[in-house]
């Protein structure tokens, strides 16, 4: 059995249902400062310790014989939490961003090495049925040497929905910059290429819609875009969270024989793959629509249906138990957890830099993590709306 906590209830509350449906999970204590999102689950909690203070919270969960921590808390402070939860000596399953600085990967990394926690990214979209499908015809190997990628996420909302999403001035999503949130959109390419970025050059764009409500959501940008060299020799493009009009999310690997992609005008719930005339093996069609469907796994592909994100938050938690159960590794290991962190600090400040190229540091080498170490330059306030050493957005240059 599996003795899990939860640390925010808001952003939690599908895993929270996902861990209470499983046998295998007990949840051992949910921590949020928000009280009535706290007892919202009271009756089905059971024996569940409900806290308010992140350190209660680690000691009444490990009196209940907790070993893991589910983090669900405001996207900047994950790896805050996490490096605390492991020095603790319990394991940490990261469910947005693992770090918001560079000073962040490094301590993250370091931390994880010296306790011997294991750490993983419960990055979803990754697991989504397409993005799976799309993960199994790469490795085929039908598409050939792989030579492209682009992953866009796209997330908008009329102003009363941001104002939902925006409780307070110094909330993050008030400061976030485009790019920061890209594991959305890079997360799936890293998964179905099982490659790394190393250098990344961005741009960003302003939009005027969002500038008419600066006073209150400052990062005005409408999309950050990010172009990236991976390490398997192929190139890469997607956003950040992106809100310029659109009405979909797309994903598209290309190679020299073939491509596959989803989204955007492919029919939805299809998978299209399409081979050049002179690559095409004679028992494949030229075009194929394939229905994105992984009914062959049973009875985990009827829950996958009901779970958020196309299945995605289901397969993180067969993925939790798989690492934390069956100590199988994850691929979103601490090491490219923090490499698409990494990615989305310097992806910004390339924006600043009218699309300067960045090299993303190796945080396996001790070298690399000593050059950033001090690197603490964020966006983002701290609670007294103090701290921020980057701006969010781009300078304005209308009248």
């Amino acid at each position: 059995m599996l003795k899990i906590g939860v640390f925010g209830a808001w952003r939690g509350n599908s895993y929270i249902n996902l861990f209470l449906q499983d046998e295998e999970i007990e949840i051992a204590a949910v921590c949020d400062k928000d009280k009535e999102k706290l007892y919202e689950h009271r009756d089905e909690f059971k024996h569940a310790a409900l806290c308010s203070n992140f350190d209660e919270f680690l000691a009444q969960g490990k009196k209940r014989g907790m070993t893991a921590v589910f983090l669900a808390n405001y996207f900047h402070e994950h790896s805050v939490y996490a490096v605390k939860a492991m020095r603790a000596g319990l394991d940490v399953i990261s469910e947005c961003t693992a770090a918001a600085t560079l000073a962040q990967c490094v301590e993250l990394v370091e931390c994880a090495e010296q306790t011997s926690r294991k750490y993983m990214l419960a990055e979803n979209y990754p697991f989504s049925t397409e993005n799976l499908i799309m993960e199994r015809i790469i490795s085929e190997g039908s598409l050939g040497t792989l030579l492209y990628a682009e992953g866009e996420y796209n997330h908008s909302g009329s102003n009363e929905q941001l104002r939902e999403l925006t409780p307070g001035k110094n909330h993050w999503r008030a400061w976030m910059p485009r790019t920061y949130y890209v594991t959305h959109a890079l997360g799936p390419i890293m998964y179905m290429t099982k490659s790394m970025p190393l250098y990344v050059s961005a741009r960003a764009a302003h939009s005027d819609l969002l500038y008419k409500i600066k006073d209150w959501r400052h990062n005005y940008d409408g999309v950050g875009m990010m172009f990236c060299e991976m390490d398997n020799g192929m190139i890469a493009r997607f956003t950040g969270c992106t809100a310029m009009a659109s009405d979909y999310s797309r994903y598209r690997v290309a190679g020299d024989t073939a491509s596959a992609e989803w989204g955007g005008y492919i029919e939805h719930g299809k998978v299209r793959k399409y081979y050049f005339e002179h690559t095409k093996p004679e028992n494949e069609e030229l075009i194929s629509l394939l229905d994105a469907d992984l009914s062959e796994s049973g009875a985990d592909a009827e829950k996958a249906k009901s779970a958020g994100h196309g299945g995605g938050d289901y397969r993180v938690v067969l993925e939790i138990k798989k690492y934390l159960i069956d100590g199988a590794e994850p691929f979103f290991d601490v090491y490219r957890a923090v490499a698409m962190s990494a990615t989305a600090i310097l992806g910004w400040r390339s924006c600043l830099n009218h699309g300067e190229n960045i090299r993303i540091p190796d945080f396996r080498s001790p070298s690399e993590r000593d050059a950033v170490r001090g690197d603490t330059l964020t966006p983002f306030p701290d609670e007294n709306g103090e701290g921020i050493s980057l701006p969010c957005a781009l300078p304005y240059k209308g009248k």
